[in-house]
């Protein structure tokens, strides 16, 4: 069986149902990996609002593992997601998770060796109204 753009996507902060982390299918090396909390030496705060991140640029070292904490504190339904560009524009043509409004969870990466990722909320139209940051890591 191929595995499409989908499967392949980075990570996904699924809360409409429970605060876990899903994944689909293998992820790019370019893309970093889901990381362990016990190797997380660092906590990142990050508000979705209707339709932005705060933070917008979020820097981290290459290797590093982050643990992403994450709040939706918008009225709309919104996602988070780590990946890059042609993974995030496949996958706005494919939903997979959302987070409803008022929910929280986290996320725990490792960064690969160096270079610059997005994080994204691929509800229809959120990306293109703006709601996309960036990951920047390196040594």
């Amino acid at each position: 069986m191929p595995v499409n753009r989908f499967q392949t996507l980075a990570a996904v902060l699924a809360i409409a149902t429970a605060p876990s982390m899903a994944l689909a299918g293998p992820v790019p090396a370019e893309a970093g990996s889901p990381g362990r909390a016990a190797d997380a030496r660092r906590t990142v705060d990050v508000v979705m609002r209707d339709n932005s991140f705060e933070p917008q640029t979020i820097q981290v070292r290459a290797g590093e593992t982050v643990r992403f904490r994450v709040v939706n504190r918008g009225q709309l339904l919104h996602e988070f997601n780590i990946g890059t560009p042609a993974m995030h524009e496949a996958h706005r043509r494919e939903m997979l998770a959302m987070m409803q409004a008022g929910k929280r969870g986290e996320v725990i990466w490792r960064f690969p060796e160096g270079g610059t990722l997005e994080i994204s909320c691929n509800v229809p139209g959120h990306w293109e109204s703006g709601m996309v940051g960036q990951v920047r890591f390196g040594r």
